[in-house]
């Protein structure tokens, strides 16, 4: 066996006085080989990415540091040597991906230019030369274009040609190591797919050892040679990918693995005749640029719905799943009129309700209520939460003394204590705010609930109770829930029926079941296909 391309023994990182717990990390001992992919697995606050970071030397000092262990990287140890060194070994030997390009990207500097300064830096090569080999990377990673690419802004390509590009920057100089850090967390599910496909190509064909931090077992599932289990900034498990995934010593690695969603959808519900809600070809356009205002550029339209036609049944989960950009937002906000559709109807119960006005909208607004995807950026900071859900009530007339009483008997049903009603939304964790969220659309009495990506941002632990959570209030309140995600896990255990989107269109409906058994649309099973770990069956 060759010898460790990395070396962590005891590593200790120090958080400031008065956090939570005294460090980030605690006592972790590592190894990564050569040609060898390690997924390091937990969920937030584990101390992954800072245990990461603190191998490139990224930490916040003096706040947050490395107060003990050591990081060996052949004869020198990472956590002693100066800065000037470690500027060198970051990107010609050790190389990072960030979760996010756009913020690790310079978005007032080209693509090319960006990757050019890697080479400038670290290595004496003439202009031309940087330039074939900066064209050469770019078309290594598959990005389409790679000369039209060089001359391109950040924000002029898509969420996942940027993580190509900061792949190609990561690669530039050959490193021995790469340090992934959630690079697919927030891409489409085929956009997932691509990148997962061209990082383990990359490290086949370099020898390169890649320590991948990640919260889906599903990716773990597809591409991890070991695998590494963090909680509370303890390594509580560790061993080959499939010992770990297949047979999980400790109880938190169990947990989270019970926690992941099955692929195989849950047994079909009774279904009831009437609809509630009716959704008749919807259209809505988004027009930029062009005129006066654009400065003669290009009119830019999006066609985000087109002609989307829907039904929704009494105590039924439709499910609305489709990449970013399908236009599922779009319905969903166009369904509870945060935006105004320029054609179709939208019945609930009969009522259209897409001509009505601002007052006539107004008593249709307590019957259809939506949770959002970020409950903290959807719950007023300087409110306190007990205020903030027994607002709606009162507005459409509810007595105070009534919808306080109503506000802490919803907060007992979506699992929270009393103390919440007096307390504000950041004094909460991720989790909890869904459910202050959720408690907040119940407190209406709602015939339609509109759920838009509720458990994206969530942990997968904390995922699984809010989809709990959902399915026995649905059950409870006979509500009828419109699900929009595009996590097809989530969708299988969720949605009773499943509407495909792409590019504003409705491809396919049907029972959930049968779309997983028997995709039509060919974009159906490039979706399908698509999903991470689809060959490991979780528990």
């Amino acid at each position: 066996m060759s010898a460790p391309l990395l070396e962590i023994r005891d590593l200790h990182v120090a958080l400031p006085a008065g956090s939570e717990r005294p460090y980030a990390v605690q006592g972790v001992d590592l190894d990564l080989a050569p040609n060898e992919i390690l997924c390091i697995v937990g969920e937030s606050g584990s101390g992954k990415s800072l245990m990461s970071r603190s191998i490139m030397g990224l930490l916040p000092k003096p706040h947050v540091r490395v107060s003990q262990g050591s990081i060996r990287f052949g004869d020198e140890d990472l956590v002693t040597v100066s800065d000037a060194r470690l500027r060198q070994i970051r990107g010609s030997d050790i190389a990072m991906i960030f979760q996010e390009p756009m913020t690790a990207l310079n978005p007032v500097m080209t693509i090319g230019d960006q990757i050019d300064e890697v080479f400038r830096f670290h290595a004496k090569m003439r202009r031309k030369e940087r330039q074939e080999r900066a064209l050469s990377l770019l078309d290594d990673v598959h990005i389409p274009d790679p000369k039209a690419t060089m001359s391109a802004y950040p924000h002029e390509l898509s969420g996942g040609q940027r993580q190509r590009a900061m792949i190609a920057m990561a690669l530039a100089l050959d490193p021995k190591i790469i340090i992934a850090d959630e690079p697919t967390t927030a891409l489409d599910v085929t956009a997932q797919a691509q990148i997962l496909k061209l990082i383990k190509e990359m490290q086949e064909a370099h020898n390169t050892g890649v320590l991948f931090i990640t919260h889906d077992f599903g990716v773990v599932a597809d591409i991890a040679d070991r695998v590494a289990v963090m909680q509370g900034g303890i390594m509580v498990e560790a061993g080959t990918a499939a010992e770990v995934l297949n047979n999980p010593q400790h109880p938190y690695t169990q947990n989270l693995i019970e926690s992941v969603p099955s692929l195989t959808p849950r047994p079909p519900r009774v279904q009831a005749a009437e609809p509630v809600l009716q959704i008749e070809n919807l259209t809505k356009t988004f027009r930029s640029g062009g005129g006066l205002l654009g400065f003669g550029a290009k009119e830019r339209i999006v066609h985000a719905a087109k002609d989307v036609t829907l039904e929704l049944r009494k105590g039924e989960t439709l499910g609305i799943v489709g990449e970013s950009g399908s236009g599922k937002s779009t319905v969903a906000r166009c369904i509870v009129r945060l935006v105004d559709a320029e054609e179709g109807k939208i019945l609930l119960n009969g009522t259209d309700l897409r001509p009505l006005g601002r007052a006539e909208m107004r008593p249709y607004r307590a019957r259809i209520q939506m949770v959002f995807q970020d409950p903290f950026a959807s719950l007023n900071p300087r409110t306190k939460v007990g205020k903030i859900i027994a607002q709606g009530p009162m507005i459409q007339g509810v007595p105070k003394a009534e919808a306080q009483e109503r506000t802490r008997e919803l907060l007992s049903i979506v699992g929270l204590d009393e103390r919440a009603y007096d307390r504000y939304p950041h004094e909460f964790s991720g989790g909890q705010r869904q459910r202050i969220g959720i408690a907040r659309a119940l407190a209406l009495n709602p015939d339609v609930l509109v759920a838009d990506e509720p458990v994206s941002a969530l942990d997968v632990s904390i995922q699984a109770q809010i989809l709990e959570l959902l399915d026995e209030i649905r059950e409870r309140m006979t509500l009828s829930m419109i699900f929009i995600t595009h996590d097809l896990r989530v969708a299988a255990q969720v949605c009773d029926r499943l509407a495909v989107m792409r590019s504003g269109v409705v491809v396919e409906t049907g029972p959930t079941a049968e779309i997983f058994r028997d995709p039509q649309h060919e974009y159906t099973r490039a979706l399908l296909g698509a999903v991470p770990g689809k060959e490991w069956r979780a528990g």
